[in-house]
């Protein structure tokens, strides 16, 4: 009878060893790709601020922008989310039950410094700001219908955390047809075990993990 594999690696040994291996097949880049750069807000990014927040790489935002940049010349979609609650808290849901603390998820509220964007993030007119309430940004907005409109065939992702929302966002592109790009340096998590463990499995089952490099030079690729 097949019994689980067990392993003495470290979750950042074997994203190591996923990554490495040079045969595995990808999904590839499509022709119109767009970028969603998740929840790259405060209650996340600013580490002196909130103990919510958490850093991976400290050039993600840097990236972030920089691929955002591509995207906008191109005349791509470029879409930031968000998350924020009611002042009761109640649009959280279930998922907002477990504990009730300043820094607890359904008290990030609208208008909050913990809701607004990181001042680093070079959110522009006429990107496309979406608002959302659960860890995909799929879940109950228009996204779908957005890249449908936009003709998009690849969806690159950003943001965090790798193990939440990063993660959900790629189970839910690939499951409505997207190619998912998932930027190693530009996801972030608030601990190294979730972040590898959660790359590898994404690479292994939803997305290609992709190093900014190499989707820099995609993105170059691609026609303004």
């Amino acid at each position: 009878m097949p019994v689980m594999e067990t392993s003495d690696l470290t979750a950042r040994e074997y994203w190591a060893q996923v990554k490495a291996n040079r045969n595995r097949a990808k999904f590839g880049f499509g022709t119109r790709p767009a970028i969603v750069n998740i929840d790259v807000q405060r209650a996340y990014t600013d580490m002196d601020a909130f103990k919510t927040a958490y850093q991976t790489d400290p050039r993600q935002i840097e990236h972030i922008n920089t691929l955002s940049a591509l995207c906008r010349e191109r005349g791509l979609p470029v879409i930031w989310t968000y998350v924020a609650y009611l002042e009761s808290g109640e649009d959280a849901g279930v998922w907002g039950t477990r504990t009730n603390t300043p820094d607890s998820l359904q008290n990030i509220k609208h208008g909050s410094e913990r809701a607004q964007f990181d001042p680093r993030a070079d959110v522009q007119p006429g990107d496309i700001v979406m608002h959302k309430l659960m860890a995909s940004p799929f879940f109950e907005t228009n996204l779908w219908s957005l890249l449908t409109f936009h003709r998009i065939d690849t969806l690159i992702i950003t943001g965090g955390s790798t193990s939440g929302c990063v993660r959900a966002c790629s189970v839910d592109s690939l499951s409505r047809g997207f190619r998912t790009i998932v930027v190693e340096e530009c996801v972030a998590d608030k601990h190294e075990i979730p972040h590898f463990a959660n790359l590898a499995d994404i690479m292994l089952k939803y997305a290609d993990v992709e190093s900014m490099a190499d989707v820099e030079a995609q993105l170059r690729k691609v026609a303004p």
